[in-house]
C-alpha cells in the first residue's frame, strides 16, 4: 500500500483481498485506487464524496440540457411545439 500527498492511497488486487478492513477505513479518509500489475482499474471513495459527486454530474447535466433546450428553442418554429393543456387532451384521447 502506498499512500501519495494524503488524499491518495494506491493498492494492488492481492493486498485488498489480504487488507479489506484496513483499505475501506481509508477510503472513508480519502480515495484509494486499486491496481492490478501497476495499472489502476478502479477506486474507492467514501459514500459521501460519492454521492457529493453524483449530485455534481446531475446538477452539470441539468446544465448542460437547459442549454440545448436553449439552443433548440431559437433553432424551432412555434409550430414545433404544443402546450402542456394540448398535451393533456392528447392523452385522454
Amino acid at each position: 500500500m502506498l499512500t501519495v500527498k494524503e488524499s491518495t492511497t494506491f493498492v494492488g488486487i492481492s493486498e485488498l483481498r489480504t487488507n479489506m478492513d484496513e483499505i475501506v477505513k481509508k477510503a472513508r479518509e480519502h480515495k484509494v485506487v486499486i491496481e492490478k500489475r501497476n495499472t489502476p482499474v478502479a477506486a474507492l471513495v467514501s459514500i459521501e464524496k460519492y454521492n457529493e459527486m453524483e449530485w455534481m454530474l446531475d446538477t452539470f447535466e441539468d446544465i448542460a440540457l437547459g442549454y440545448l433546450s436553449k439552443e433548440r428553442e431559437k433553432d424551432s418554429k412555434p409550430s414545433d411545439y404544443i402546450t402542456i393543456e394540448q398535451a393533456e387532451k392528447r392523452l385522454k384521447k
